[in-house]
């Protein structure tokens, strides 16, 4: 494995009326990630985002796990883009390297699917994001938030905090979010498919 940095970009909105959204649960990871490291999020010179730098995992033999740069964009969700491609630019990062920890609301909560390349699936943040780098070939960590009940718009859901009850499983879902993500920059996607793909007990 090559010591190419890697840059892993958590989405959400900005300040505290958003900070529980379902929108924001790829931030929340990031700080479980960061606080793992010990490394604390400082404000970019050169871009709109929070940056953390660091290692994450340990790679085998126990040498430390490869270089990576937390960012969470100080935009809002639909110009997640440009803080990600101006990040990418300037640490000389290629799109391989790039890892996007978001919601989806296409598969269950309590549930984590990564792949990479592939549509949007209606996600403005991705899109945008897929627009700045001019590929859609970086890689998602991609965290379940539910489909909405009813009749409920869809922005709507994801722009309200989680329920009751999944506030009591979030802190192990995110916690399984940034498992994943350390796992795909250590052992690579398809490992990490293979565990987290597999039927939750």
């Amino acid at each position: 494995m090559t010591d190419s940095p890697w840059l892993v970009v958590g989405l959400g909105n900005p300040g505290p009326k958003y900070a529980g959204n379902r929108h924001n649960v790829g931030q929340m990871v990031l700080d479980v990630l960061a606080g793992r490291t010990g490394a604390r999020f400082a404000r970019h010179p050169r871009a709109q985002a929070m940056v953390a730098e660091a290692r994450l995992g340990v790679l085998p033999g126990g040498a430390p796990g490869p270089r990576v740069v937390l960012a969470k964009p100080s935009t809002y969700m639909n110009t997640s883009g440009g803080p990600t491609a101006g990040l990418a630019q300037y640490y000389g990062i290629d799109a391989d390297h790039v890892l996007v920890v978001h919601d989806e609301v296409d598969i269950p909560f309590d549930t984590i699917k990564l792949k990479t390349g592939g549509g949007e699936g209606g996600h403005n943040g991705l899109r945008d994001i897929s627009k700045a780098l001019g590929t859609k070939d970086y890689t998602r960590v991609r965290v379940g938030v539910g489909r909405p009940p009813g009749r409920m718009d869809t922005a709507d859901h994801v722009l309200k905090d989680f329920s009751a009850g999944e506030r009591k499983d979030l802190p192990i879902l995110v916690d399984d979010a940034a498992d994943a993500v350390e796992m795909v920059l250590v052992d690579g996607l398809l490992a990490a498919q293979g565990r987290f793909h597999a039927a939750r007990p």
